[in-house]
């Protein structure tokens, strides 16, 4: 190193980033020490100061070590910190920082939202920030921020939030192309409105009953966990979308024409028909589809999906490239009369793959003609699997049906497979 260019090992020493490392590298030489303000980024891990024992606390060593850098671009911050601690460093580096991830560590500190300013507050300083991420967020109270025209991505993980408190936020943030909210509770009605949003994943956690209205028209990505209903009203841009409800029911879903929807992933315990339904109808150019949903029925009762027209369906989802079907939608399709209609000339002309779930030995006649007519009909079908999951019966069927799987699996074993 001693031989090289001071230019070069600005540029080497410039792409260190943990603090730990800068700390020991301003220790080796003073040349090495006046390389140090050339740095971009700076990391502070969550065991930063575990064994720190000097007099400074340790809001003021991050100060100091912020004071000798020129041009930050991207802070990230896990060790604990204060709001006062944090307000003097953003001033410090407010005008070049464009990237801020901060564990906030506060999710049940309400006294802290009480302070002012709060942290959440003190980020309204880094007014040229392009992406914010959050770790562990109490938002009680609507941040105190005036509006971040350059921010893109907002995410925040693990967080409880009130209803005005999120709306506040999400308005300070016009221009949003990214938004994610992981692991998020306390919210119950969330209205977003952000006409440049690409990609939104939301994960909200509680009883599974908010509802989601969302207006973004360039919207190409969207995910949702926990919602009971959602309306969507702008989806020319909409390639992947992905509903899910662990913990309640999905009630309703609202949606333009989903023309562009390449994949579609539909996951729950109980679901209403008429939303599956709808779902189904709207998404007629799906490639991939994805559905995993236990029941319907409306309110408390859980009941097994109506028949499902095996020729029908697949003539309404004439692109469908790939189809992972679990549980009760397989069943609907394996029903008596829903192979009745299969007319001369039938296909299935884009299917490729195909990943059904067994857990039942139930109208095991059925479930194997079902599996036979997508080996028949499907021209272009390159793999089959075929799952089979925690079937217990200690009825003699059950081994038949495994017997007629392996069958199955023995006549076409160039494209099926049992897991």
């Amino acid at each position: 190193m001693d031989s090289l260019p001071d230019a070069i090992v600005q540029y080497i020493l410039s792409h260190l980033n943990n603090a730990r490392d800068v700390a020991v590298c301003n220790c080796v030489s003073k040349r090495w020490k006046e390389s140090l303000p050339y740095l971009r980024s700076l990391y502070f891990p969550r065991n930063s100061f575990d064994s720190h024992s000097g007099s400074d606390s340790p809001d003021t060593i991050v100060w100091k070590v912020l004071s000798t850098i020129a041009c930050l671009e991207e802070l990230v911050v896990y060790s604990p910190f204060t709001s006062a601690g944090l307000s003097s460093w953003l001033l410090l580096v407010r005008s070049s920082l464009k990237h801020l991830e901060l564990r906030m560590d506060n999710i049940t500190d309400y006294q802290e939202c009480l302070d002012s300013p709060s942290k959440l507050d003190c980020i309204n300083a880094a007014k040229n920030l392009e992406s914010l991420k959050l770790w562990g967020v109490l938002m009680a109270n609507p941040p105190k921020w005036d509006v971040f025209k350059n921010l893109q991505s907002l995410e925040i993980v693990g967080a409880r939030l009130e209803d005005p408190a999120l709306s506040a936020a999400l308005s300070a943030c016009p221009n949003l192309t990214n938004l994610v909210l992981l692991g998020c509770e306390g919210v119950r009605s969330v209205s977003i409105e952000l006409p440049y949003l690409e990609q939104c994943k939301l994960d909200f956690y509680g009883l599974g009953n908010c509802s989601l209205y969302l207006t973004c028209p360039k919207i190409e990505l969207l995910e949702v966990q926990g919602c009971s209903w959602i309306r969507v009203r702008e989806t020319t841009c909409l390639r992947n979308l992905s509903i899910a409800n662990n913990a309640g029911r999905v009630y309703m879903v609202d949606f333009g024409k989903l023309s562009a929807l390449e994949f579609l992933s539909m996951r729950g315990v109980q679901w209403c028909w008429d939303a599956i339904s709808k779902m189904l109808e709207w998404s007629s150019e799906v490639k991939h589809l994805y559905m995993k949903v236990e029941f319907t029925g409306d309110l408390e009762s859980l009941l097994p999906f109506p028949e499902v027209d095996f020729v029908e369906f697949f003539n309404s989802h004439s692109k469908l490239q790939k189809f992972d079907i679990h549980g009760a939608m397989f069943a609907a399709l394996c029903q008596k009369n829903s192979l009745k209609n299969v007319e001369p000339g039938f296909s299935i002309p884009c299917l490729e793959e195909v990943v059904v779930q067994v857990r039942s030995p139930l109208n095991a006649e059925q479930k194997i003609s079902t599996l036979e007519s997508l080996l028949k009909y499907g021209k272009n079908l390159k793999t089959m699997v075929i799952r089979i999951l925690q079937m217990k019966s200690s009825h003699s069927s059950t081994d038949d049906f495994f017997d007629e799987i392996c069958r199955l699996r023995f006549m076409n074993r160039k494209i099926v497979r049992i897991e």
